[in-house]
């Protein structure tokens, strides 16, 4: 009867299907595809952003290191002669004030 679908009406719609689910299959596979590098790529990313943190640690220890060092120095200096450390500043005041009064002196 009338509205009754024909064979080949059935099957070019069943092709238009076909083709659009390839169509919306290969977009997929594309964005599967980008998804996929881009992990690749953050990866990498963290590697390197690990090994700069991982020197920067190595750096920071060495320089704590360093500055433990001088403030154990510091303390010895500290700990002895009150009177050998005054001496010590007030010639380098004088030493400071005579190079001032030179740089003065020549202009």
């Amino acid at each position: 009867g009338e509205g009754a679908p024909t064979g080949n009406y059935v099957a070019s719609g069943y092709s238009v299907y076909e083709e659009e689910n390839e169509q919306l299959s290969e977009g997929l596979r594309d964005k599967v595809k980008a998804l996929k590098h881009l992990s690749i790529d953050i990866g990498a990313e963290v590697k390197h952003q690990n090994n700069m943190i991982t020197e920067m640690d190595s750096a920071f220890d060495s320089t704590g290191g360093l500055l433990g060092a001088t403030m154990g120095r510091l303390k010895v200096l500290s700990r002895g002669s009150q009177a050998r450390l005054f001496c010590y500043l007030l010639l380098f005041a004088l030493f400071v004030f005579f190079v001032l009064y030179w740089v003065i002196r020549l202009r």
